[in-house]
């Protein structure tokens, strides 16, 4: 597991976060589970909460035959101090103990007054489900992925088709995924935007007027997959841009939506500005094609922050759409540079015409067209390669 092979074995606190209800706390307790030392506390007990007002080295536990203890801390971020409270624990620890920090939000964004622990950690993004992790729970290097997708090597399963269609279905978290009971996953979304709007938004930001935000976050489904328009979205709410531009950041804080940004360098008359939103749970959104260029943004998504954070390189999400609104969905930049372009379609199985357009202002020699249903042709624009094929095939690649 990544958080053991690079933060516990270089002694380093491991800070996990990622949406609310994506199996932080399971993945917590498992890793618990394998050792004989260790202890759960979660800032929602006011037990726990009293301990560490008073001394917060108390939660520590003592090693048993000799294994290094683990503690988990479950939401600790919503304590002002936090950072700078862990800081003296692990910097005065008299024996060797391992933190697991996670929490529903970003935790960057709870660290006013606090001090930092540079130096002193690694941070993880956990994600909700996707085709590959249904089946199998290893990850691919990126050039072995690569090579492995194009080549036909490793072909899918039938498995990947249940799993894609069950993803589609009930989205990827989880509760709603394991269940496949459509009423339940209705009253689980419903829940779970009530809890993030009205309990995590109000923790984080004090904002008074949450019912327009709930107001919002029913009117994004709509907007996922196009160029954001802040000014639009302002006047369905009679609100300011620039609080709909805070509402955004406080959304993409607490991990309910997502920007891809446009790619502009040596791309002729780009956009520059405005980034498509996405959403972490795209069961919410009833039209299917933009359900599935969110389910795939999900995956692309996913796999870049999981390569970043296990030291793979620098990967970055963006997508290309010039001024005459010819559009490739996504870009995978590597390091900085242009590594996979990547369009999203329903049914198309023809290369999309904005390939020709893209092909010859990027370094990249491939280029993937993911469609639903399941197909394989390659294609050759110039000196690229362009593959198009099945979902199902394509996505058990990533992460």
């Amino acid at each position: 597991m990544a958080i053991e092979d690079l933060a516990f074995s270089d002694h380093k606190i491991a800070l996990v976060s990622g949406p609310r209800q994506c199996g932080k706390t399971t993945l917590a307790k498992m890793m618990l589970a394998r050792r004989r030392a260790g202890v759960y506390r979660n800032w929602d007990e006011i037990e726990f909460r009293r301990a560490w007002a008073k001394s917060p080295s108390s939660i520590v536990p003592k090693p048993h035959g000799g294994e290094t203890p683990l503690v988990v801390l479950d939401e600790i971020h919503k304590e002002r101090l936090w950072k700078r409270n862990l800081k003296g624990v692990f910097d005065t620890l008299k024996r060797p103990c391992d933190f697991l920090v996670t929490g529903s939000a970003r935790l960057n964004v709870y660290a006013k007054g606090s001090d930092s622990l540079l130096g002193r950690h690694y941070s993880f993004r956990l994600h909700p489900f996707s085709v590959r992790e249904m089946d199998r729970p290893d990850v691919q290097a990126p050039d072995e992925m690569l090579e492995n997708l194009f080549s036909g090597a490793d072909r899918r399963r039938n498995s990947d088709e249940e799993n894609l269609a069950a993803l589609m279905t009930y989205g990827p978290f989880p509760k709603p995924l394991l269940d496949q009971n459509a009423r339940k996953a209705m009253l689980w979304r419903r829940n779970r935007e009530q809890l993030v709007v009205r309990e995590d938004l109000r923790d984080l930001s004090r904002l008074p007027d949450l019912g327009r935000i709930e107001m919002m976050t029913a009117l994004l489904p709509e907007r996922v997959g196009s160029p954001f328009s802040p000014a639009s979205l302002a006047r369905d709410l009679e609100a300011s841009i620039p609080s709909i531009a805070r509402w955004m950041a406080y959304l993409k804080a607490l991990y309910y939506a997502f920007e891809v940004k446009p790619y502009s360098r040596s791309i002729a008359r780009s956009l520059r500005d405005q980034g498509k939103m996405y959403l972490w749970d795209y069961g919410a959104i009833r039209d299917k094609a933009a359900r599935f260029e969110n389910l795939v943004a999900s995956h692309l998504l996913k796999t870049c922050q999981f390569w970043t954070d296990t030291g793979e390189g620098v990967f970055e999400l963006f997508y290309l759409r010039d001024k005459e609104k010819r559009e490739i969905d996504f870009l995978v930049v590597r390091d900085g540079v242009p590594w996979l372009p990547v369009e999203a379609k329903l049914n198309e199985t023809e290369p999309s015409s904005s390939w020709r357009k893209f092909a010859g202002m990027l370094p990249c020699k491939a280029g993937l067209q993911i469609v639903s249903g399941p197909h394989r042709a390659m294609h050759e624009f110039g000196d690229s390669r362009l593959l198009v094929t099945g979902a199902a095939e394509a996505l058990r690649h990533f992460a």
